[in-house]
């Protein structure tokens, strides 16, 4: 099947086992996180920051990630993102089973977790490129989304089995030894791959900054998109993330069956289309793609807000996880082939950064905004304002004209 055909790399194939492995744990970890942050301190002030906690250095840090990148060895850098991780992790796991954990020794670990993160979202970006040929690319892009998407229906079941029977400590300690499974795969890759990008010499890092930020600003369609994005994650981020529990229970009158229900769902849709799109070779008329899809997903989030049945919500989902899907998996299949290599770690750390910098004010501004009016006209603003916002987009010329 076209869809795996990515596994004829054997780099890809080991990379994209250990990613599953570690992206399971991960899942498994949130659950226990979450429920020993409310068990011991009953706040979700507590937990918003733990999760900030976490986000802040990687947001802060995801630059300097990226030039580190485009200095680098990208398998080497994983390497250590995965060791370091484990170790964060394993330390959080011991000092649980020994009642030493608190809530600022678990503050400390997530903020040194989320600076250790900054470095390989975008390594893994740009190893892609280094390790399957472009016309597998769709097929390696979709199965890294497929993992990402198994591991959130399944992780969070495991997570709470292993809670119930042997505690959150277990729970860490899986994580800690999925990122050793995840390790041991990437010093498989390491020694098989080249060890740096092909690049220039060296500057410093405040020019490598620089000249990743002049790539983006001299491509129309790459800044312009990345700005949308950030706007987006306020619009459509703050709903579906922060106010989707309270429109399950005010607006549908449910309880937390529903939400489970709507959100794998949402995963449903999200496979369908990574599936779909893996069976592609090359992708045409990306820009409208995107847009396009862009705005549907805004336009179902704000009939989402409008009375309707639990039936059409649910349909409503399914378009939605594959919309998001669609469009995340075009734009990144985008970056690999039209950014040139010794870039890709930059434009891949900004574009990281531009997309997610506004999320923590998405989540604030909807939360306030339901809690005065209510979740429906949430959603109904937050979709429409997507939608409108994307429409003006679509309207530059370098949009419309890229494939």
């Amino acid at each position: 099947m076209r869809l795996f055909a990515a596994f004829q790399s054997r780099s890809f194939a080991v990379l994209w086992t250990s990613q599953a492995l570690s992206r399971l744990g991960d899942r498994v970890y949130l659950i226990a996180l979450a429920w020993w942050v409310v068990a011991t301190t009953g706040s979700a002030a507590a937990m918003g920051a733990v999760l900030l906690a976490g986000l802040v250095p990687t947001l802060g840090l995801v630059l300097v990630g990226g030039v580190v990148v485009d200095r680098w060895s990208r398998a080497h850098l994983m390497l250590a993102s995965d060791l370091a991780r484990g170790l964060v992790v394993g330390v959080a796991a011991g000092l649980a089973a020994a009642g030493m954990l608190g809530l600022p020794g678990l503050l400390a670990l997530s903020a040194a977790f989320g600076a250790v993160d900054a470095f390989f979202d975008p390594a893994y970006t740009a190893i892609v490129p280094q390790l399957v040929v472009p016309e597998l690319r769709p097929s390696a892009n979709s199965l890294t989304e497929l993992s990402r998407r198994l591991a959130r229906v399944v992780g969070p079941a495991i997570g709470a089995a292993v809670v119930a029977v042997a505690g959150v400590p277990a729970a860490f300690a899986i994580d800690a030894a999925s990122f050793g499974a995840s390790a041991l795969g990437m010093l498989v890759i390491a020694r098989c791959t080249p060890t740096t990008p092909q690049r220039e010499e060296p500057q410093s890092p405040l020019q490598e900054v620089r000249e990743g930020l002049r790539a983006v600003t001299a491509v129309p369609w790459l800044w312009i998109t990345i700005a949308v994005a950030s706007i987006t994650n306020i619009t459509l981020a703050g709903p579906l993330e922060a106010v989707l529990p309270l429109l399950v229970t005010g607006h549908f009158g449910a309880g937390v069956g529903l939400l489970g229900a709507l959100d794998a769902l949402a995963g449903v849709g999200s496979v369908g289309a990574a599936i779909w799109l893996g069976h592609q070779t090359r992708f045409r008329h990306r820009g409208l793609l995107v847009y396009l899809t862009w705005i549907g997903c805004g336009l179902a989030v704000a009939a989402l807000g409008l009375p309707v049945p639990i039936a059409a919500a649910s349909l409503l989902m399914i378009a939605i996880g594959a919309s998001l899907t669609t469009l995340g998996l075009v734009w990144m299949q985008t970056l690999q082939e039209l950014i040139p290599e010794n870039l890709l770690g930059r434009v891949s750390s900004i574009d990281i950064l531009g997309s997610a910098a506004f999320v923590p004010i998405g989540y604030i501004a909807a939360g306030a905004m339901a809690d005065t009016v209510g979740p429906g006209p949430v959603f109904v603003v937050g979709g429409l304002a997507t939608a409108s916002l994307l429409t003006l987009a679509l309207l530059h010329p370098a949009i419309r004209r890229l494939d």
